[in-house]
């Protein structure tokens, strides 16, 4: 059975049985707690924690997930993938363990047809109501096992839903592993099929264990995940996932790219790289194309791991062009019917592969460097082995996988000290772990805050599409995080409101201002408006008069004017993101973006910097498509629909199962649950500031809109007209006077350079002339408040270039001012030759002048604040030199 027929079959069976299909959720999360989407239900999670209503009370989904924990097992195990589809049936308050039970066991050996003795189930320790079911189905008690929290106790690993579980797992028979059940060897009894009872809420805590259990959900549900490539890899009679019709065409290419067969699942270092670049590829193309780009945090650094290290073991098979961007390209052909958003996102996978394997190029050379310089040391002190610290540097810094530093080490005759190694990379983790903990758990205890208030009060009314007024209830307020009974004057505070005109941060759109008023005089300005939890929006502010409490009637008033500039700059960036699509082309997706009043920045996907003339041309676009007056028309409709409809996601934006459009003409169709203009004029002159990087493959562009755009080409204009006046030329004959000027200009700097190294050279025949010979060598000294610090070194310079070949040579020279004192000293090859160093001069001078030494080569520099000890700083430099003379005669 194919993995087209795999998927059909199982929307087909819960379908029937009363489920909803939803389409999968994008692998960057709706939530703050995850980087990655790495579930089925992950999406479903404010459905079972009761703070929103799922569409239908059953569910069915194919899930795209990444999970990176496991990566190390990736090509060591037959099962390990970092990306992977999860098939899930989903019941929220509707049936239970029974139901859950009967459906898995009847899809897999009746539809799926799987033998039911080779089926094995595994069940949490005490949950003796699951035994009893799977005995109802006729599994006897030798193929059930009870374990622990830590294997049949599920979370996301943060605070949130969670449940027991029951595991259905295969018997792969004796080639896979010993006999005796899950609980033994998880390679041969492969767990295919996750029945979650989700029915608690957990607290902070281990990802396993060590985490309390806060309480029942407020219902109990049913969350499952069925691995699709676990499952392909039973039904097409192959050893691994990446034998399956899922990866088989891209390990076929791996093969070939590499001029040799994979030798099949024997635990070789070849055989695992094999598999490593197949995998790899598929989760790079699935991550790139929903919006992840590579970086050093977050989820950027996830894919940036997974990219290097599909090219690290590239090379290990004898790859040495690129194979990023053809790997990828295996995936989109096999995959891009199931998944679309392959093939819309070509270019940018692309783009995006072949940049960043470039650039790791350099950094494997420059981890090569320091691997060799290592290895190198450790010969020529015998020591036999590499130390921890460089294998850890090694793999911290350059990307260096413990194994390819043990390889080459081994290679070298020496050993690596793994122990090391390893609690360095514990402490690493550790601090990590400890920071996020410290960081998040403060946000935790505000979040519950605001759970407990959606959960009392219910969800915040937005009126604000049609309002920018509203007499509504003052719910509550909240000093520091925390409910009080009242606030007075000069009080920070956040206020929750029934309905509201305010229109809360999202999708890039900064939130609103304005004021609440109660009725005996109480004032709170309103700063900005924020999400506390998806549905309660939070106003903060500080209260400017009076006091005050929750339970008054109060008038909450936008601030129009910012509003208006701010829906001007909204509907500016839909216009510019439709431009530069249509100049740079369809990679040019949004990253992020800031809508504020009177400005916006725009992340897109780009790698390379944008001309002038590209950027002149999009912000000609802008302005002539919003002169043309086109119509901003906003309609609701499903997120299938929205998407058939061609609409496009603004990154970051939040989104339902209804989502609002905004059209703005024809040329752009956004989901999008921002403020707008009505028409295209509205939104006034676009003044594109200009663009920069921000980021690997991430390019931002700046602008001002309306009145802001206008001001800023007032200023030019009175800048222009201030330049003509002071080099007295008409505005139409500007730039011909002004190059003429500045060529005149610089030949005259040019002149005055030329005269300066005469002057220069003349200096250095000077300080020759006065040398003082030491032994049968030469010192040259001066204090010389006519050189700048640059000019001392260039003097010096000559000075020994000038020197006799063959006669020790010693320069010390000193410049001062008011402020500071600065040295340079230098010797001549025989002195350097003979082991003296330049910087040892001047160790003394530097402490007298209260400042530090340092150079390379055969000058040194110094300098400090001590302008007045300059003289006697030279007078011990000059001892210095004296000695080392005598030292070392010519």
């Amino acid at each position: 059975m194919r993995s087209a027929d795999i998927r059909r079959t199982f929307l087909d069976y819960f379908t029937e049985r009363g489920h909803t299909p939803v389409p999968s959720s994008p692998l960057i999360p709706d939530d703050p707690t995850l980087l990655l989407t790495i579930a089925g239900m992950n999406q479903f999670k404010s459905h079972f924690l009761g703070e929103s209503t799922p569409p239908a009370p059953r569910l069915t989904s194919v899930q795209k997930c990444v999970r990176t924990n496991d990566i190390a097992n990736v090509g060591r195990t037959t099962r390990h993938a970092t990306f992977f589809e999860m098939l899930g049936n989903f019941s929220f308050g509707d049936y239970f363990k029974a139901d859950a039970i009967a459906y898995a066991w009847e899809v897999l050996t009746r539809h799926y047809q799987l033998d039911p003795d080779r089926l094995w189930i595994t069940v949490f320790t005490d949950d003796d109501e699951a035994v009893d079911l799977w005995r109802r189905i006729g599994v006897p008690d030798s193929r059930i096992q009870r374990l622990g929290m830590a294997d049949n106790y599920w979370s996301t690993g943060v605070p949130g839903p969670s449940g027991p579980s029951s595991e259905l797992c295969y018997d792969r028979g004796p080639a896979f592993g010993v006999e005796g059940g899950p609980a033994v060897d998880d390679e041969r009894y492969v767990e295919l099929w996750n029945l979650v009872f989700m029915q608690h809420r957990r607290g902070e805590g281990g990802v396993k264990r060590d985490f309390p259990i806060l309480g029942d959900l407020p219902s109990r549900n049913i969350d499952t995940g069925l691995g699709l490539d676990r499952l392909a890899a039973i039904l097409q009679d192959v050893e691994t996932v990446c034998q399956t019709d899922l990866l088989a065409p891209t390990l076929a290419l791996v093969q070939e790219l590499a001029g040799r067969p994979y030798p099949g699942r024997d635990g070789s270092p070849e055989s695992v790289s094999f598999q490593v670049v197949t995998e790899h590829a598929r989760t790079t193309a699935f991550l790139i194309a929903d919006g992840v780009l590579p970086g050093n945090e977050g989820r950027g650094y996830v894919l940036r791991r997974i990219m290097r290290r599909a090219v690290r073991h590239a090379r290990a098979l004898g790859i040495e062009e690129p194979v990023l961007g053809a790997v990828t390209g295996s995936v989109i052909a096999n995959l891009g019917a199931a998944w679309p958003e392959l093939v819309t996102q070509r270019g940018l996978i692309e783009a995006v592969t072949a940049h960043e394997e470039e650039a790791f190029g350099g950094t494997l050379r420059q981890g090569g460097r320091l691997l060799d310089a290592a290895i190198g040391r450790a010969r020529e002190t015998n020591s036999g082995r590499l130390s921890g610290e460089t294998a850890f540097e090694l793999h911290d810094t350059y990307g260096f996988p413990i194994d390819l530093t043990v390889e080459a080490a081994q290679a070298a005759g020496l050993d690596v000290d793994r122990d090391r190694y390893a609690t360095l990379l514990d402490e690493q983790r550790r601090r990590a772990r400890d920071g996020g903990r410290d960081l998040g758990t403060a946000a935790r205890h505000r979040t519950q805050t605001y759970r407990d208030l959606l959960t009392r009060h219910g969800r915040t009314d937005f009126v604000g599409y049609t309002d920018l007024h509203a007499e509504t209830e003052l719910l509550a307020v909240l000093r520091d995080g925390r409910p009080v009974d009242s606030a007075g004057e000069g009080d920070q505070v956040e206020l929750v409101l029934r309905r509201s005109p305010f229109y809360p941060e999202s999708g890039g759109q900064v939130g609103d201002g304005g004021r609440v008023r109660t009725a005996d005089g109480g004032l709170v300005e309103i700063t900005d408006t924020r999400y506390g939890l998806d549905g309660l929006h939070l106003h903060h502010g500080r209260v400017g008069s009076g006091e005050v409490r929750p339970g008054e009637r109060v008038a909450a008033e936008v601030d129009g004017e910012r509003r208006a500039a701010t829906e001007r700059s909204h509907s500016a960036t839909h216009v510019l993101h439709a431009m530069l699509r249509r100049v740079l082309g369809p990679h040019a997706r949004q990253q992020g973006s800031l809508v504020a009043p009177g400005r916006l920045r725009f992340d897109f996907a780009h790698f390379a910097p944008v001309d002038e003339t590209a950027l002149d041309t999009i912000g000609r676009l802008v302005d002539d498509y919003l002169l043309a007056d086109p119509e901003v028309r906003v309609w609701q409709a499903s997120r299938a629909e929205a998407e058939a409809a061609g609409a496009t996601a603004f990154f970051g934006d939040r989104y339902g199962d209804q989502v609002r459009i905004v059209d703005i003409g024809d040329a752009s169709r956004e989901l999008c649950g921002g403020t707008h203009v009505g028409h295209g004029t509205q939104a006034g002159p676009v003044r594109i500031l200009g663009e920069s990087s921000v980021g690997a493959g991430v390019r931002r562009v700046e602008a001002l809109t309306g009145q802001d755009a206008l001001r800023y080409a007032d200023t030019e204009r009175r800048l222009l007209a201030e330049v003509g006046r002071l080099v007295g030329a008409r505005p139409d004959d500007l730039l011909g006077t002004l190059a003429n000027r500045l060529d005149a200009l610089g030949a005259a700097e040019a002149a005055l350079r030329r005269y300066r190294r005469t002057e220069l050279d003349s200096i250095v025949d000077t300080l020759l002339q006065q040398r003082r010979e030491v032994g049968s060598g030469w010192l040259v000294s001066a204090l010389r408040d006519d050189l700048t610090p640059a000019e001392l070194r260039t003097v010096a310079s000559g000075v020994l270039d000038r020197s006799p070949a063959g006669t020790p040579t010693v320069v010390v020279l000193a410049t001062a001012d008011d402020d500071r004192a600065q040295f340079v000293a230098g010797l001549d090859r025989t002195l350097l030759d003979r082991g003296g160093r330049p910087g040892d001069l001047l160790t003394e001078p530097a402490r007298l002048i209260g400042g530090g030494a340092g150079g390379t080569g055969n000058l040194a520099n110094a300098g400090g604040r001590r302008a007045d000890r300059v003289g006697e700083a030279l007078s011990r430099a000059e001892a210095a030199a004296a000695e080392l003379l005598t030292r070392h005669p010519g």
